[in-house]
């Protein structure tokens, strides 16, 4: 019996190594004939640009891509403002087709967008767009195009802009959770649903400020497009004129209302088709495949990008977070790499571990030393996003990135009530120090607890107040004057000496090459795809949990989740961190 169980569980284990290999073998196969396959544009095709789409900083890559006509790798925010570019002068290319229906984009990545498309219509094509309800953001974006329609049962929201804080004091007093919150800077707003049942006077003097100069530009650049002024817009918002679609009609901020199957006749005349042809649309995606040898520069030099999205975190991090261990490596092997002659970092984060920041500020510093770094923001660079970036020879962002916040926070719970009263739970233990047990949450700070956390909180914010003079060129008051975690405007940061530029990530490129004296280059971009098992193993598997989630707890539920986990992310570490969201609606 031994010797029978012996030779059935080695040939059990031969069976299953055997088919994992098969496996891996057959996905290769696959990919190699996907890869091979070529998507062939038409001619006389439109260009689909969904605004329903969240465009992130990087490729989404899509491990299914090229196994069916509808499997194709989702293009970053910088990849679809280049194939628009591209596009343009496409002859494949006779328009574009713009769905308004809704934008869940930052206004920064809008305004890309918006530019790109503006820059489509100088070669002579058409844009259209189209939505059955314009939210506001899309409107922004689709305001450029040639001529807007909505649906004649639907319309244009027209409401002006609105931000809304949960607060939850009032939970964690019923729950019995003390937070036990230490800061620095009076517009550190971060804590603030911890600490407070409303908003406090500086941020809603900030919050108020912020929406001001985004709605001032919201306001500014559609007038410029649809040549109705400022004063008009502004009283259609205040006394609530656009109710129905016939009064966005009547204030002209539609050029008309009609079904899609009547936009799509207008599409057929600027065409030159017949009314039965089919229209060969084609999505961005889909064109990013069929052109991905094109509309990406290529030279002898190389210009390293790298994309830094998402919460600062230490460890290496998953794609959507900028793990310090991760991109210390990037930015390392960026500046040491010699054909590399110049970093082009582009930020989109509202910060995170103030460690890993100056460890990331350190690692741009010593890059320097070797080639220019140019810095990028993108929707936002706030607080940690802007301490790492504060030293780079120049920094680039849009009117309406969202940015600053120079402030520091700690957050530690004491929830010792919570499992006492309302879970009849009690702790007990020995130690060998005073203040050894001094991270738990099962009991209160001592005072001189809280003091050494304080005063880690003030030593870090006077750290970070430094960096920024240094790399600013500005004394230490200045910079605090500026700073206490106040949040700016990208327009307003440009004033304050907070950027050295207004731009998107081309023009913060463009001046790299001009810094490292190249315009013979090819960008190199960072992180590097993964390979189809990684994807398979773990992005794709995050991306359908997510999902999963959204799916059950709708998009305001979603993100009191997101909210939470942040949260509790930010439990014993100091932070440089923004906001917990900062919403426009």
């Amino acid at each position: 019996m031994p010797g029978f169980l012996k030779i059935f569980f080695a040939t059990l284990l031969a069976l299953v190594a055997f088919t994992v290999i098969a496996v891996f073998f057959l996905i290769g196969w696959i990919g190699g004939i996907a890869s091979s396959q070529k998507v062939e544009l038409e001619s006389k095709s439109v260009l689909v640009v969904n605004l329903n789409e969240e465009f992130h900083e990087q490729k989404q890559e899509n491990p299914l891509s090229g196994f069916s006509d509808e499997q194709f790798d989702q293009p970053g925010i910088y990849d679809a403002i280049r194939l628009i570019r591209f596009a343009k002068q496409d002859s494949a290319i006779k328009g574009i087709y713009l769905k308004c229906h809704g934008n869940p984009n930052g206004f920064a990545s809008s305004e890309d967008l918006r530019d790109a498309l503006s820059d489509f219509k100088k070669g002579g094509k058409f844009i259209y767009a189209y939505g059955d309800v314009i939210p506001q953001k899309a409107f922004y974006v689709g305001s450029i195009a040639d001529k807007i329609y909505c649906n004649p049962k639907g319309g244009v929201e027209w409401r002006g802009f609105a931000s809304e804080l949960p607060f939850f004091k009032g939970a964690l007093q019923k729950l019995e959770i003390e937070p036990q919150i230490f800061y620095a800077g009076k517009f550190k707003s971060a804590t603030e649903p911890l600490r407070e049942d409303k908003m406090t006077d500086a941020n809603r003097l900030q919050t108020t400020e912020l929406l001001g100069d985004l709605y001032n530009r919201f306001l500014y650049k559609i007038s410029e497009a649809r040549g109705i002024d400022t004063a008009v817009l502004r009283k259609c918002v205040n006394e609530h004129l656009i109710k129905y679609a016939e009064d966005a009609l009547q204030y002209k901020l539609v050029d008309g209302l009609i079904y899609d199957d009547e936009l799509k006749d207008k599409m057929r005349s600027k065409l030159k088709i017949g009314k039965k042809e089919d229209i060969n649309f084609v999505s961005l995606d889909k064109y990013g495949d069929a052109v991905k040898l094109k509309y990406k520069r290529y030279g002898k030099d190389r210009i390293a990008v790298i994309y830094a999205e998402g919460d600062i975190v230490g460890g290496k991090g998953d794609r959507q977070q900028i793990g310090g261990d991760a991109y210390r490596m990037l930015i390392h092997k960026a500046g040491a790499d010699k054909d590399i002659k110049a970093i082009v970092l582009r930020i989109n984060s509202g910060g995170g571990s103030a460690l890993v920041s100056e460890n990331l500020w350190r690692e741009i510093t010593v890059a320097r030393r070797d080639k220019p770094v140019v810095i990028s923001f993108g929707d936002v660079a706030a607080s940690g996003g802007y301490y790492l970036s504060c030293n780079a020879d120049s920094i680039f962002a849009e009117p309406n990135t969202i940015t600053g916040s120079i402030g520091v926070f700690s957050i530690l719970p004491n929830a010792q009530q919570f499992f006492k009263d309302k879970l009849g739970i009690t702790f007990d233990g020995v130690k060998t120090a005073p203040d050894a047990d001094a991270l738990t949450i099962t009991k209160p700070l001592t005072a001189l607890q809280k003091k050494y956390f304080q005063d880690e909180v003030d030593s870090i914010y006077h750290d970070f107040k430094t960096r920024v003079a240094e790399g600013r060129k500005k004394t230490i008051q200045y910079v605090d004057s500026i700073g206490q975690g106040r949040v700016w405007s990208g327009e307003r940061a440009l004033q304050l000496g907070l950027v050295d530029r207004l731009g998107g990530l081309q023009d913060a490129i463009d001046c790299a090459a001009r810094m490292a004296k190249t315009n013979d280059y090819r960008l190199r971009e960072y992180p590097e795809e993964k390979n189809i098992f990684d994807l398979l193993l773990n992005s794709y598997g995050k991306s359908a949990r997510i999902k999963s989630i959204k799916e059950e707890l709708g998009e305001d539920g979603f993100k009191a989740y997101q909210s939470i986990k942040t949260l509790k992310s930010m439990i014993g570490s100091a932070q440089a961190r923004m906001p917990v969201a900062i919403e426009v609606e």
